[in-house]
């Protein structure tokens, strides 16, 4: 055939393409206006008809999900097989199956919230029965499904979709490092298959990351086909409001939620925050609910469900209210403190002013975020040491992670984590039963990590930089996130002068400060000994004893806290000094002890010992003693040289250096239960051993009172 023959034929099916994706379009969204975006059909082409591997980088709202719902009824009715969509969070596999059952695609999932569903879902991908089946990344190394669904799968995939791609780079590591196991499964893949990423938010940087992964190959590198468009949405109004402290952004919060349009989100740093600002604004007569990484998944679901239909004013939420949540018509995005760069921040602002005209985006930083960023960036971070101890325990039996634990003083979550990137990086493998080496030599990639933690400092500065900018501010993050469009948006605070007030009401001020003044924290009694402690040489196992157990406590609050929280965190910053309680925290821990419901008043005062504050513990024992004409029994006496080990430690561990170091024999308990002090509540370990020292020598029961509650 000629070359203009050939150019006839590929004009016949790119128009052929056009028609059928477009009237496929129109049935989705009920509509026979509807056109493509620019950008959209390009997309859906290049997977149909050329069965490339495309990366899609485009705002919130532009229509991500269109392109591979679209394309994947071209492709079935080509006779392909179902898509497999890679989504990272519940709630976004939600709205994700929302929307196919709108557009006529039948779309399952398989995640944790739905296990009892997943035998019906397999026979029904074996009868050719779903068109999009949604896998959380941590799904494709569950060993049942990996060893045993996944192969069958991989030779029927039609096409692969990865949502949310920008997990797939360095930027995202610690969030989902399973995402980066996705270069194995591409490489696994027949050829032809065609493959997309889509993600709202990547800088250079990360699009590079992203191509990468998609380019994998058996032979050679596949060239990736890159959409990428303008991330500025016009109806977005933003704005940064900076207050002196937390009690003026609270205090501002009160006075103009109401003001705001419509229903929205109201982000804060911590799950402590979240659920501190929601019961404010409750109290305040606003109908708000608090949505964090802690809350049940019933009632999240419930809580985005009344958002979407305003039902309430707003959701007070952690990050995990982000990617995909997908309400139109969102109002307005609050955020109590900055997000650690542009792209989280963009992230989640992108959840405003989908659908409508105008939406408002205000940001109201606080001095203490810095703080948070250091914090979540550091606790994520593998360093060799843990990491060569983890492989060197992981033998020819498969360990669990509980087992592991009694072999590593890694604490649960970054011990799971810390595994995950391993795994990801070929040095172990998960199986049936836990974890074994693949004894593949494995070297600590220092420089990857010194990258990312650079990386990391450069958008911190960024987000430093966006709050103090005199410029525009969409212009701004278009610009950081490597956006050639960028110009003025004519809107925000700088173009347009401040569209938001800055008024405080004395009642909200007052009811602000009562807020922040509010002390008394839950201290929940652990009810079990960790598993694997025998092999630390502590003869325990099981349920803790009931009569051996401390009772429910208080501590005067989290470290966490928007309120006392500033103040005990410079407490106990290792760079101040010892000294005795100041007359604030004296009167504080008193309104702890008044307003604390217990069963029966204390009878005397215990301090526990402690190797950094003991001036400040002693006085504040000897000061709850005095104001509750309590006796005071000194400091709990100790043997073999007190507690060993230091704070932070997994559960065994800290349990291990605790055991046998405690001496009550040579206590007189008078009638009534003992008020045990202590200054950081951490793992509740102290406690624990301390109390079950206490009930065994006579007490009758042991009521733990602290500074502080770490998390």
């Amino acid at each position: 055939m000629s070359a203009a023959g050939d150019r006839l034929d590929t004009m016949s099916i790119d128009s052929d393409t056009r028609t059928a994706a477009l009237d496929t379009l129109r049935a989705l969204v009920g509509r026979d206006d509807a056109v493509f975006h620019d950008g959209q059909f390009e997309a859906i082409s290049a997977l149909v008809d050329d069965r490339s591997r495309a990366l899609v980088v485009q705002r919130t709202g532009w229509g991500k999900s269109a392109v591979y719902f679209v394309a994947t009824l071209l492709l079935r009715r080509r006779g392909a097989g179902p898509t497999v969509l890679v989504s990272p969070l519940l709630a976004l596999m939600r709205d994700q199956i929302a929307a196919a059952e709108r557009a006529g695609v039948r779309a399952v999932a398989i995640n944790s919230t739905n296990a009892h569903e997943w035998g019906d879902v397999l026979a029904r991908l074996r009868d050719d029965d779903i068109d999009v089946l949604l896998l959380s990344p941590e799904r494709l190394n569950n060993p049942a499904f990996r060893d045993e669904q996944l192969p069958a799968l991989v030779e029927r995939m039609g096409m692969l979709v990865v949502d949310e791609a920008h997990c797939i780079s360095d930027w995202g590591h610690d969030f989902r490092p399973d995402y980066r196991r996705l270069g194995d499964l591409i490489r696994r893949m027949p050829q032809g298959v065609p493959i997309l990423a889509t993600t709202a938010t990547a800088n250079s940087r990360v699009v590079t990351d992203i191509a990468e992964q998609l380019a994998a190959g058996d032979t050679a590198p596949v060239d990736v086909v890159t959409i990428r468009g303008p991330l500025a949405r016009a109806s977005l109004r933003l704005g940064v409001l900076r207050l002196p402290d937390a009690r003026a952004r609270l205090a501002w919060l009160l006075t103009h939620l109401g003001e705001l349009p419509g229903s929205g989100i109201i982000y804060s740093l911590t799950v402590s925050g979240a659920q501190d600002v929601a019961r404010l604004l409750r109290e305040a007569g606003h109908d708000v609910r608090a949505y964090t990484g802690q809350t049940d998944t019933a009632e999240r679901e419930e809580s985005e469900a009344l958002l979407k239909r305003n039902e309430v004013k707003a959701l007070v939420a952690t990050s995990a209210l982000g990617m995909g949540f997908d309400k139109p018509d969102l109002g307005f995005v609050i955020h109590l403190g900055a997000p650690s760069s542009p792209v989280a921040y963009y992230q989640q602002v992108g959840r405003a002013g989908r659908a409508t005209d105008n939406a408002d985006v205000l940001l109201l930083p606080g001095p203490e975020d810095p703080d948070i960023w250091r914090y979540f960036a550091t606790a994520s971070m593998p360093t060799r040491d843990r990491a060569e101890r983890v492989i060197a325990e992981l033998g020819d039996t498969a360990l669990s992670t509980p087992a592991l634990e009694a072999l590593v003083d890694i604490r649960r979550t970054p011990l799971e984590l810390l595994l995950k990137v391993l795994d990801v990086d070929g040095a172990v493998h998960r199986v049936r039963g836990g974890w074994v080496p693949t004894g593949i030599p494995w070297t600590y990639d220092a420089e990857r990590y010194e990258r990312i933690a650079a990386a990391r400092q450069v958008e911190q500065q960024h987000m430093l930089d966006y709050e103090t900018t005199n410029t525009c501010r969409m212009e701004f993050l278009q610009r950081t996130l490597d956006d050639d469009s960028a110009a003025p948006c004519g809107r925000c605070d700088n173009c347009a002068g401040r569209w938001y007030p800055t008024d405080i009401d004395e009642h909200a001020g007052a009811s602000a400060d009562a807020s922040l003044e509010r002390v008394g924290v839950p201290i929940d009694p652990r009810a079990q000994w960790p598993t694997g402690a025998d092999r630390l040489g502590v003869p325990l196992k099981g349920n803790i004893a009931p009569d051996e157990r401390a009772a429910p406590g208080r501590a005067l609050a989290r470290l966490t806290d928007l309120g006392w929280g500033g103040t005990l965190r410079t407490l106990f910053d290792p760079a101040t000094p010892d000294a005795p309680l100041t007359p604030a925290l004296r009167g504080a821990a008193i309104s702890v002890l008044a307003d604390w419901p217990w069963a029966e008043r204390p009878g005397s005062v215990l301090a526990l010992p402690s190797r950094r504050r003991p001036l400040l513990i002693d006085s504040l024992a000897r000061a709850l003693a005095e104001v509750g004409r309590l006796p005071y029994l000194g400091t709990l006496p100790v043997r073999n040289g007190g507690p060993s080990g230091e704070p932070g430690g997994n559960s065994v561990y800290r349990l291990a250096g605790l055991w046998d170091r405690f001496d009550a024999s040579s206590l007189v308990f008078p009638p009534g239960p003992v008020l045990v002090i202590d200054d950081v509540v951490d793992s509740r370990w102290t406690l624990t051993v301390a109390a079950r020292e206490l009930r065994r020598a006579g007490a009758e029961a042991v009521l733990p009172f602290a500074l502080a509650l770490r998390a």
